[in-house]
């Protein structure tokens, strides 16, 4: 069967009408989103957070409109962080730090609760990803899902392991915030 849908198509890559707007990833201009950081350490200032500016050029990149990175203790203050920047209706929320097996790592603990659906390819994929460098990416608890049409993602604490994930959200991004927008275009 051919499928010809002319009704409305306006993502036909022969035309020329949107030559003035630059494609990006599945183009998320006007998008916004935050980043929350879960580190006991550099909330406290003993230590200069790494991940946070890693994670904001990946997104400014990918063109969303970025909030100032939140860095905040482990644990409660994690689950605040994302219910305050879920107000904002942002597209997509970033957690780096807190996905381990200590005590006080407890980002997924206080995430889980906020995901309407959760979406657990993409941490298969994200384990994957650093498994394939160390073998204690399997120890990462972090979760993937939707708070209403909001993604949200634990990425691991560290820069290798933030990238490890950056990697496997980069082809899937845009498409992941059109479908939890109820757009299907692809």
């Amino acid at each position: 069967m051919t499928h010809h849908d002319t009704s409305g198509d306006t993502h036909s890559h022969g035309s020329l009408s949107h030559a003035d707007e630059p494609h990006r990833h599945g183009d998320v201009q006007g998008r916004k989103a935050g980043v929350v950081i879960a580190s006991t350490r550099a909330a406290a200032g003993i230590y200069d957070d790494e991940t946070g500016p890693v994670i904001t050029d990946w997104l400014t990149e990918h063109g969303f409109e970025v909030f100032p990175a939140m860095v905040v203790p482990d644990g409660e203050p994690v689950g605040a962080a994302i219910r305050a920047l879920l107000t904002q209706r942002p597209a997509v929320v970033i957690t780096s730090g807190g996905t381990g097996l200590s005590p006080d790592d407890r980002t997924p603990d206080v995430t889980r609760p906020l995901l309407d659906r959760e979406i657990p390819g993409i941490m298969e994929a994200i384990r994957r990803e650093g498994a394939a460098k160390t073998p204690l990416a399997a120890l990462s608890r972090g979760y993937a899902g939707a708070a209403g049409k909001s993604f949200i993602v634990n990425l691991p604490g560290s820069p290798k392991g933030v990238m490890d994930g950056l990697t496997v959200l980069d082809p899937l991004i845009g498409h992941l915030c059109d479908q939890l927008e109820g757009n299907h275009g692809h």
